[in-house]
């Protein structure tokens, strides 16, 4: 069986909530990052129409920006990030979205643009503290030695882009508004008596 995708009324009611939020930073932190990215996305996508400029998706790596172009709690999300991974670049309306990752060599495609021109961000971090990277030790090594703080990938942005959303599960971001949807139940559930794991991501389980 398909996974289900999100239903209209919480995918409306849900962005509804993010447009109603005032604070400029906002951080989802529970752990349905599917359903969280489908939100957030879609709530970007309409402010690209009413504000347009740059608009910025940073993930933590192609590895998990393939799961979430498979995986998001919408066709019309899943469509779009399936045409902007490559070339990472993607034309809509009169605004342009972008995608980089955490790795500071993908930040190249938009270091020479006017950093008043963007107008909104999604960053999405890993469940998982530690990654399979393609990258090497030497690679990693480098990236360490020029981050100024172990959170650069977002403080980076918040400096200067007006709107961001920040999805990170069991994350403390100082600074940014934690927002929670009803309709997400909560991390541990019991099971016929057995209880799931928070570590455990439930959207990554196959139907």
């Amino acid at each position: 069986m398909a996974r289900e995708d999100l239903k209209k009324e919480q995918l409306y009611e849900s962005v509804k909530t993010l447009l109603e939020t005032e604070e400029k930073h906002i951080h989802l932190p529970q752990q349905k990052l599917y359903t969280l990215f489908s939100v957030a996305f879609q709530y970007m996508v309409y402010r690209s129409t009413k504000e347009k400029g740059v608009y910025l998706i940073r993930i933590e790596d192609s590895q998990l920006t393939d799961k979430i172009c498979r995986n998001a709690k919408d066709p019309s999300t899943r469509k779009f990030l399936r045409a902007l991974m490559l070339p990472r670049k993607l034309k809509y309306g009169k605004s342009v979205f972008y995608l980089d990752f955490f790795h500071l060599g993908s930040w190249s495609i938009t270091q020479d643009i006017d950093s008043s021109k963007f107008k909104g961000a999604i960053i999405v971090k890993n469940t998982s503290e530690k990654l399979m990277m393609e990258t090497s030790e030497e690679d990693e090594a480098s990236d360490q030695m020029v981050m100024p703080s172990p959170n650069f990938y977002l403080e980076s942005l918040v400096e200067f882009i007006p709107k961001t959303i920040t999805i990170a599960y069991d994350h403390y971001f100082e600074g940014l508004k934690e927002i929670e949807f009803p309709f997400i139940k909560k991390t541990n559930e019991n099971i016929s008596g057995i209880t799931v794991s928070k570590e455990i991501d439930l959207d990554s389980i196959k139907d």
